[in-house]
């Protein structure tokens, strides 16, 4: 039988059309971080709320992943697509007109919403697009390039657009990119029709989503107020009530917002795993070195996020060039845990960083390496954590593996951040008062060699869960009919 993707003719533009707007939904997420004290300036903005600019996209978007999922498998995964993609547009207009704070807080959180519909659809249509081995090795290559090196890319943009237009604009580009992925929908993508009789799991998207926000929340809040604080202690465990009352009643529901058939086959399981665990420990390269790079090496913007580029070129090289060739007749633990074990490397030789360090002989070696291994696991990642779940269930499956990336990118960013200032306070009280620069410089580097070799931890175990729980071939199909 032909594979459904060789009869489509403009699946590789449909994989242009998917890429760019997943590219735009990646950057949104770091792209204002280097804006934000000029749009804190320009907006009068206190120092207490400045944290919600980036707070409200997160939350958003953690939040309502698996309810946006759902809604691709039951409106369509072209409709959702398009929905997420005019929403984001008008979000990022609102954002980049705000006379306020208050405006560009609800723009942010409205980006975050549309978000979460545009990239369960983004990734199940890739996965209905493209079913024949090779091709799918190759479009998955390039999907998984772009979720790993957006961010850094997202750093270098809003650096550009910040130093010679202004912040703004960090919303504005939003704009014309959404138009085009829209008008490339419009002719490219295949309508692919929802899930006929289904229904909405309104439970289960109440405490799920309920569940989701209250994690990002406390995770969110935990680095400003401490991890005893209730305004940390109390939405954390909430979040992991309503997260034992949501997984309690899929197993009840008719019609369940997250089909936890999807989690039965082991390297499926494995594979979300896996990402999980990279998503923790990668997090603290662009947390730490945007400070080491600024406060330490005294970094302009732009230069910073040109500092960056060799992790989204690794990411590139890695996924495309490596693993998108290897996939097709190497098995995927070998691949994800070879990356893991790469980036591993990369974060130990960043922990031997000091304030004298120098680029490229001593950052620029470990920023290709943890490149390079993001790229050789998020690729076969996705490919195995999406191929063979059925038609109905490919957003909430694709919706479940963005979650388990923005919760592991949220818990990393905290638990890192978290160890860093611990081990910077012990460095200044074990070496006398922290009067100078320089004292301060040397116990806030000691603290990111400390968070590196935490995160080299981290991706190791990634490595040896990859290792034992993913098997060669693709996932199974066991359990995936919709049950009764």
């Amino acid at each position: 039988m032909t594979p459904a993707s060789a009869a489509d003719p403009k699946r590789w533009w449909a994989l242009a059309v998917i890429a760019l707007a997943q590219l735009m939904v990646i950057l949104d997420g770091t792209i204002v971080n280097i804006a934000l004290p000029s749009a804190q300036r320009a907006l009068g903005m206190p120092d207490a709320d400045r944290q919600w600019v980036i707070t409200a996209y997160t939350l958003a978007f953690g939040g309502l992943l698996l309810l946006g999922g759902r809604i691709a498998d039951l409106v369509g995964r072209k409709r959702a697509f398009v929905i997420g993609l005019a929403g984001f547009a008008m979000a990022s207009a609102l954002g980049g007109a705000a006379a306020g704070p208050g405006t560009l807080f609800a723009a942010r959180a409205l980006q975050g919403a549309f978000a979460a519909v545009l990239a369960p659809a983004a990734l199940s249509l890739l996965t209905t697009t493209f079913t024949d081995p090779k091709e799918r090795a190759k479009a998955f290559g390039v999907y998984g390039a772009l979720a790993g090196g957006g961010s850094g890319a997202g750093l270098l943009v809003g650096g550009l657009l910040t130093e010679y237009l202004n912040w703004r604009w960090c919303l504005y580009v939003n704009v014309p990119v959404a138009l085009a992925a829209l008008i490339g929908a419009q002719v490219f993508l295949r309508d692919r029709s929802g899930r006929r009789g289904g229904h909405l799991d309104v439970p289960g998207v109440l405490l799920g989503s309920g569940g989701l926000v209250a994690l990002v929340y406390g995770f969110s809040e935990a680095g400003p107020r401490g991890w005893t604080s209730p305004w940390v202690a109390a939405p954390l465990m909430a979040g992991v009530l309503l997260l034992a009352a949501f997984v309690w009643w899929q197993h009840r529901a008719a019609g369940p917002l997250l089909p936890l058939r999807i989690f039965r086959d082991r390297s499926r399981a494995g594979a979300f795993a896996t990402m999980g665990l990279a998503t923790i420990g990668m997090f603290g390269v662009f947390l730490f070195l945007t400070y080491y790079f600024q406060a330490v090496l005294g970094y302009p913007p732009v230069r910073t996020g040109l500092a960056f580029m060799p992790v989204s070129v690794g990411i590139v090289i890695g996924a495309t060039q490596i693993a998108a060739r290897l996939l097709p007749r190497t098995a995927p633990h070998t691949l994800m845990a070879s990356g893991m074990v790469l980036a591993a490397a990369g974060m130990v030789l960043l922990s031997r960083l000091t304030v004298h360090a120098q680029y490229v002989p001593h950052v620029l070696p470990g920023l290709l390496l943890v490149g390079l291994g993001m790229g050789l696991t998020f690729m076969p990642v996705y490919a195995t954590a999406t191929v063979g779940v059925p038609t109905q269930d490919t957003g909430a499956a694709s919706a479940a593996l963005t979650t388990v990336q923005q919760i592991g990118a949220s818990l990393g960013t905290v638990l890192l951040n978290t160890i860093a200032t611990g081990a910077a306070g012990r460095h200044s009280r074990a070496h006398g008062p922290a009067d100078s620069g320089m004292a301060l410089a040397e116990a806030m580097v000691h603290g990111f060699s400390v968070a590196y070799w935490c995160s080299a931890g981290v991706l190791l175990l990634a490595a040896l869960v990859a290792a034992l729980t993913v098997r060669r071939g693709k996932p199974s199909q066991a359990g995936s009919k919709p049950s009764a």
